[in-house]
């Protein structure tokens, strides 16, 4: 297991290390700069800024500079934040993320590990109809539309909530609807198909020969097996979910990583950009080191054939 677990660890740094170049060769290739559209800029100040913040060294050396600045922590200074670095920005939205993410993680887990259980046991039932009708409205149904609707409904025409905001309990619930029913829907879907090859083999059957109750049998013996799918798929997913999403964090105002993302691109700063693709980066690798070593325990296929 410890080999299994180093040679993922040692190709995750290497994807992070050709992730980190290739964001770096790509925001200072694209046409523009961080302060090109600051107002009555003249051309010394425009020095002076490039010579403050380095960008008047040659790029090989800005990339090894950066490098160097990484390997102890540094993401660097923000080009639009004065007085502001990297750490300082992520530090402070990063929080807010993780929240709404552990939120609609909870919501899609629950949501999704329970419909596709019951829709595997009530296979081609009216219950299993209804579960899989909603996994495949969930992925169909892009969270553009899903959040709008709910800020129609709940928030504008029957007033339960806030349309927007980050201020008190009542603001989390339907950014973390909107976001978990999205992963729900492919959790359900994934969970049912598991579930239905692991319910029709021998182990399963001889648990119920041997008296077991339904509710053992599934719980004790038939999830394990029927939830490798699921583990797979979180890896990214979590990830995506823990960190926000754009669109979820642009339609309820709410004040995470994802909106900075964003800001950090059309201003053209380079710093946050990198910060930021860097802070998804590890969370996804780190995340997909996880579900590897939990594939390899719940599965030892998996260990062996690696």
């Amino acid at each position: 297991m410890l080999r299994f677990i180093t040679s993922r660890f040692l190709q995750s740094l290497l994807a992070l290390y050709l992730v980190i170049s290739a964001t770096f060769f790509m925001v200072r290739f694209v046409p523009g700069g961080p302060f090109t559209a600051e107002k009555a800029v003249t051309a010394e100040i425009l020095r002076n800024l490039e010579a403050h913040y380095g960008l008047d060294k040659p790029l090989w050396r800005q990339y090894l500079d950066y490098l160097g600045s990484l390997m102890h922590g540094d993401l660097g200074p923000s080009f639009k934040y004065p007085n502001r670095t990297v750490n300082e920005i992520l530090g402070d939205k990063l929080p807010v993320s993780v929240e709404l993410g552990l939120l609609s993680l909870g919501v899609a887990l629950v949501l999704g590990i329970g419909l596709g259980t019951i829709a595997a046991v009530r296979r081609n039932t009216w219950v299993d109809y209804l579960a899989s009708s909603f996994g495949m409205v969930g992925i169909s149904v892009p969270t553009f539309v899903v959040g709008p609707l709910l800020v129609l409904v709940a928030a504008i025409h029957l007033g339960w909530f806030n349309a927007s905001g980050w201020y008190t309990a009542a603001d989390r619930v339907l950014p973390a609807l909107v976001l978990g029913i999205a992963y729900a829907a492919p959790i359900s879907r994934l969970t049912r198909g598991g579930m239905l090859e692991v319910l029709h083999q021998d182990f399963i059957r001889t648990a119920r020969a041997k008296g077991a109750s339904e509710f053992r049998v599934v719980t004790r013996h038939a999830l394990r097996g029927g939830l490798l799918p699921v583990v797979s798929f979180l890896g990214p997913a979590v990830a995506g979910i823990l960190t926000g999403s754009f669109v979820i964090e642009t339609i309820f105002q709410i004040p995470g990583i994802g909106r900075e993302f964003v800001n950090s691109a059309f201003n053209r700063d380079y710093t946050l950009v990198l910060g930021t693709v860097i802070l998804y980066s590890v969370l996804i690798m780190a995340l997909n080191l996880v579900v590897d070593v939990v594939q390899a325990w719940m599965n030892p296929k998996v260990r062996l054939e690696s």
